[in-house]
């Protein structure tokens, strides 16, 4: 059982080397555990950093692409180098390394595939009250979107299984963590959370200049995963509300028109209709939707295969490789 734990860096070279030190070096249950480490387009030293303290991976990028780009090219890496188990963590040494053998003990048990570290926020003393209110009320949304009951959605801190990272998606580039939630639970991946700690804070966050950028970006995130899985109910929730009005407009018409005083009222009857034709638009919309994301479903899918296919012949060959050096 090989682990792989991942960090994506922008500029860490001050607390990549704390970070670092602090990562478990053996685990219960675990035969090897390997580090890698994702150079968002750093312009510091955080890459000689990460070889001087000898970090296993290290995949980079010429310039800044964001977090999310950035964990699928962990993803990629970790399973490239025939990681069983990928952790994925800050750093800024934001989350406690100590509580890694609970965040995985999960995935060992195959009660889950991926694992989600929930943050004490309410006890968090960096985090304002707003952003501490802001925290809930997002990963309540993102619990509503994804029909999952994770306390804490937008925790970096997390394990997935090979399985799991081999089917995982992002295409949003402000951040991973909401997207693959509500991706997890429309999929039916195997989602669990645990109670984890973290450490006190080296740095301000770097994801958001604002509070309401921040809310922005992340409403926009989870609005656009939700539309994508369930394309139909989101655009049939919102053609009820041309329609409801468009309704009220004609029977106002009808009642007019049964006093014997329609005549007067045709502009009711013509703007009806019209919200009623947007309703019906906007209802067909959704269906043509809908048939794209079962598409999607198929292409993912074939995705999944090619991936799983293609790591597959790459762990062959470099354990054939490592057996041939082996016997000369």
């Amino acid at each position: 059982m090989k682990l792989i734990i991942q960090i994506p860096c922008y500029n860490e070279a001050e607390t990549l080397e704390i970070a670092l030190n602090d990562l478990p070096r053996e685990l219960t249950g675990i035969d090897e555990i390997e580090y890698l480490i994702i150079n968002d387009g750093s312009h510091d030293e955080t890459v000689e950093v990460a070889r001087n303290w000898g970090v296993h991976h290290i995949v980079s990028f010429s310039q800044n692409k964001g977090l999310a780009k950035g964990f699928m090219a962990g993803l990629d890496g970790c399973l490239r180098n025939g990681a069983d188990i990928i952790v994925n963590t800050d750093a800024d040494n934001q989350y406690c390394a100590d509580d890694i053998p609970v965040l995985i003990q999960p995935i060992l048990e195959g009660k889950a595939d991926m694992v989600i570290g929930a943050r004490p926020i309410d006890q968090t003393k960096h985090f304002s009250f707003i952003k501490k209110k802001l925290q809930h009320f997002g990963s309540w949304v993102v619990r509503k979107a994804s029909n999952t009951d994770i306390p804490d959605a937008p925790s970096g801190f997390r394990a997935f299984s090979r399985e799991a990272a081999m089917r995982i998606n992002v295409v949003n580039d402000y951040t991973y963590t909401l997207e693959t939630i509500v991706q997890a639970g429309r999929e039916k991946i195997a989602v669990a959370s645990v109670p984890v700690r973290t450490n006190a804070e080296l740095r301000p966050s770097r994801l958001f200049n604002s509070i309401m950028g921040y809310v922005k970006k992340s409403m926009l995130t989870i609005l656009r995963a939700y539309v994508m899985y369930k394309p139909l109910k989101c655009f049939a929730y919102l053609a009820c509300i041309p329609i409801i009005v468009s309704l009220g407009y004609i029977v106002r018409f009808l009642l007019y028109y049964m006093a014997g005083a329609g005549g007067g009222h045709v502009q009711s009857l013509i703007l009806g209709c019209t919200l009623l034709i947007m309703g019906f638009l906007t209802i067909m919309i959704g269906i043509v939707a809908d048939v794209i994301s079962a598409n999607r479903k198929i292409l993912e899918d074939t995705q999944y295969h090619v991936r799983r296919t293609e790591y597959e012949r790459i762990y062959r060959e470099k354990a054939d490789k490592e057996t041939g050096q082996e016997g000369e």
